[in-house]
């Protein structure tokens, strides 16, 4: 191998690292490391050195690439049909760059160039190969985001057009390149390049389609539990109304209570006093709520969820006062603390060890925080499902925002409510 041959392998080696990770991290909304892009130059490099003097054929090469990215996108923590639709879509890409600078290299390079012009050509092509896989990437990026994956069904379905274009590629980089004479016939090298543009250009009406079918069913789905919570949550506050009324109902008859009471207690009936105060009390307990946040329908909302905790030996603390004539629709305070209970109820019923919730709200500054915190199971944290995307759309209705964190075996979940906004 000469000098200039070994400069152009690892000048392709080089922009091939950081090309590929730089697209996988944006692509799944990593963060861009060193040693990301380190390990795969070295795995680069052992790929290239094994495929040089060997005869293992240029599709093994390709495919080996592909692994090697495939097993960077699982270090950074992505799944594995993210990772292989990443993977393939990256070296896709680089090949289909690659592939159409050869077809210009073909048609415009003449047969008996040699020399020091063929070498700064040469060098000029590879470039060009740069800022072409560098800004098909940035189109496809654009249309394409695997950040937060709703389905993994949906992203299987990406990866089979991905692989279908993949392998289509190959087959003409190492079909039609070893048929088709290098200088002697350019007009089949612009076909060539023809099927390769039309390629790319499938692939972004591909992604296209994808993520315009994604968000349509990720707006029915929350379109539909929206819809569903509007329904719970009305009931909530129908049931709330209806308790404060019977409450109301209960204080105004005490004063006859009593005086049953004292006719009872005036006459010796001791026993029969005795029973009707077990009859107040149990229509006073029937009456009580376990929370008092100062908004009747959350307390209606708590007493609910709390009583089914309890019901499943979860331990359960609350402590939270709700800003009055805060502006907050009662609707948006029920779809905040029914779906943080029902994520923290479901995820302490997978536990078979302390079983806990803990629900804090505070004013901190012009905001209202609360946190609703759980014991968990170890392990990564779980995309957000559309229990979550709801109270992220309901605290951004009130330009306030949504965070999630996990510790060990401890869950938190705060939602901050901008109340200067709210008045």
């Amino acid at each position: 191998m000469d000098w200039f041959s070994l400069f152009l392998e690892c000048f392709t080696i080089v922009w091939l690292s950081v090309l590929h990770i730089w697209f996988v991290c944006c692509l799944t909304g990593k963060e861009k490391k060193p040693q990301y892009f380190a390990g795969y130059f070295f795995l680069l490099g052992i790929i290239q050195i094994l495929f040089s003097y060997g005869e293992w054929g240029d599709i093994l090469a390709e495919g080996a690439e592909a692994a090697a990215l495939f097993g960077v996108c699982l270090f950074m923590g992505n799944s594995r049909s993210v990772s292989l639709t990443s993977a393939v879509l990256a070296v896709y890409v680089s090949q289909l760059s690659f592939g159409m600078t050869n077809s210009l290299e073909a048609m415009v390079i003449p047969p008996a160039l040699r020399g020091v012009w063929l070498y700064i050509l040469i060098v000029l092509a590879a470039w060009i190969s740069v800022f072409l896989c560098a800004g098909c990437y940035g189109l496809i990026l654009r249309f394409l985001s695997l950040k937060e994956v709703v389905s993994a069904h949906c992203v299987r379905i990406l990866l089979m057009s991905g692989l279908f274009f993949f392998s289509a590629e190959i087959y003409i980089l190492q079909t039609s390149y070893s048929y088709v004479p290098a200088k002697s016939e350019p007009t089949k090298h612009l076909v060539l390049l023809m099927l390769q543009v039309m390629g790319m250009g499938a692939l972004i009406g591909t992604l296209y389609a994808y993520e315009h079918t994604c968000r349509s069913f990720r707006i029915q789905a929350e379109l539909d539990s929206l819809e569903q919570a509007a329904r719970a949550q009305k009931t909530y506050v129908a049931e709330a109304r209806n308790r404060y009324e019977r409450t109301r109902s209960f204080r105004h008859d005490v004063k006859n209570h009593f005086l049953v009471l004292d006719g009872l207690l005036g006459g010796g009936k001791i026993h029969e006093a005795k029973e009707y105060l077990k009859k107040l009390e149990t229509t006073a307990s029937a009456l009580s709520l376990p929370c008092h946040t100062g908004n009747p329908a959350v307390d209606v909302l708590l007493g609910e969820k709390l009583e089914l905790a309890g019901a499943r030996k979860i331990q359960w603390e609350v402590s939270a006062i709700l800003p009055k004539d805060s502006g907050i629709d009662d609707f948006d305070w029920c779809v905040i603390f029914a779906n943080g209970l029902d994520n923290a109820i479901t995820a302490c019923e997978k536990l078979d060890r302390e079983k806990r919730i803990c629900v804090i709200g505070e004013m901190q500054g012009d905001f209202y925080h609360l946190e609703f915190g759980n014991t968990c199971s170890p392990g990564p944290l779980l995309p957000a499902g559309t229990g979550l995307f709801n109270i992220k759309a309901a605290a951004e209705k009130y330009r306030g925002a949504m965070l999630t964190e996990k510790t060990e075996e401890w869950f938190s979940l705060h939602v901050l409510l901008n109340m200067e906004h709210c008045v």
